[in-house]
């Protein structure tokens, strides 16, 4: 079982990374202006589910993998990246009224629900993050250490969420009153567009 003091201390390091900037919280940021609050909301549960992903990895010592195979890191990194460019290049080229709407269309929010779970997926850089984080709150003579791993993994999940979904909404109720300007909407594509762009230089020339 986990102390009390390990539960605190690992939820209040959960919370101030997950309001740090980073691809994640500036996707659900930059997704919850252009789309509205839902669709940052559906992001969001696609990236924290991309974390069980991620969790699973660490147990079975994937991750591990992850970090000495270049050969793996480097495909998983391209993938997201070439992913990435091609959500820029979707941006560059959306029209204004592609904009609205698509905050109450199921469909839509299945796909943002799916974008958040491959963008989380294809950064090989978070199951290395989990591989090196997780382990220093568990307790080895505290009993089974898998065990603890997967509470420590569902207390992560959980401060994500929250975090990530206060993210959207606030992000969403600003894009919502820019959304009655067509300019803005064209304004605010690009700059997403240039996010994701910047975004996927990053990770493409991220190393281990």
């Amino acid at each position: 079982m986990l102390s009390i003091d390990t539960v605190v201390a690992f939820t209040l390091a959960s919370v101030v990374l997950a309001f740090a900037p980073g691809p994640d919280n500036i996707f659900v940021l930059t997704q919850s202006a252009l789309k509205g609050p839902k669709a940052g909301v559906a992001v969001t549960f696609g990236l924290a589910t991309g974390l069980i992903v991620h969790t699973a990895a660490v147990v079975l010592g994937l991750a591990a993998l992850i970090a000495v195979s270049e050969l793996a890191f480097t495909a998983l990194k391209v993938v997201g990246a070439a992913y990435l460019v091609y959500l820029a290049i979707g941006a560059f080229r959306a029209k204004p009224e592609a904009i609205e709407a698509t905050d109450n269309n199921t469909r839509s929010l299945g796909q943002y629900y799916r974008r958040g779970i491959i963008m989380n997926v294809t950064n090989p850089k978070v199951s290395i993050f989990f591989l090196a984080f997780l382990p220093q709150f568990v307790d080895a003579g505290a009993g089974n250490t898998t065990a603890q791993m997967l509470t420590l993994a569902a207390l992560f999940f959980l401060v994500t969420l929250v975090v990530f979904s206060s993210i959207a909404l606030m992000a969403g109720q600003i894009g919502t009153r820019l959304s009655n300007s067509p300019k803005a909407q064209v304004l605010m594509n690009r700059i997403a567009g240039t996010i994701f762009l910047g975004l996927a230089l990053k990770l493409a020339l991220s190393e281990r």
